[in-house]
């Protein structure tokens, strides 16, 4: 019964070695995915950052080109005027014989 008793002590002894050594192993393996997660996340968010501090001038870029180039919204009306003046001339110089 001495020697049962022993081994059953060893069982619960290296039970709880293996308890604890499964705790610490998880430990240290989500610590090193969170330095991972951590280590990759950080550089988008400055990525990120800086994006949204350039967006506020890129907006007013954007914002002057339209008003710059409103005007071209007519360039279709000029092409067709200019496209009856210069039938109007081509038939004056076929009735001027040149």
């Amino acid at each position: 019964m001495y020697a049962h008793t022993d081994k059953a002590s060893l069982l619960a002894s290296s039970a709880s070695h293996f308890s604890s050594f499964g705790w610490i192993l998880g430990y240290i393996i989500g610590g090193v995915v969170l330095v991972a997660v951590v280590a990759l996340v950080l550089p988008i968010l400055a990525l990120a950052r800086s994006i949204g501090n350039e967006a506020p001038k890129i907006n007013d870029a954007l914002t002057d080109a339209v008003h710059n180039t409103a005007a071209l919204g007519g360039l279709r009306t000029t092409i067709e005027h200019a496209t009856i003046i210069i039938g109007g001339l081509q038939r004056g110089r076929a009735r001027l014989g040149g």
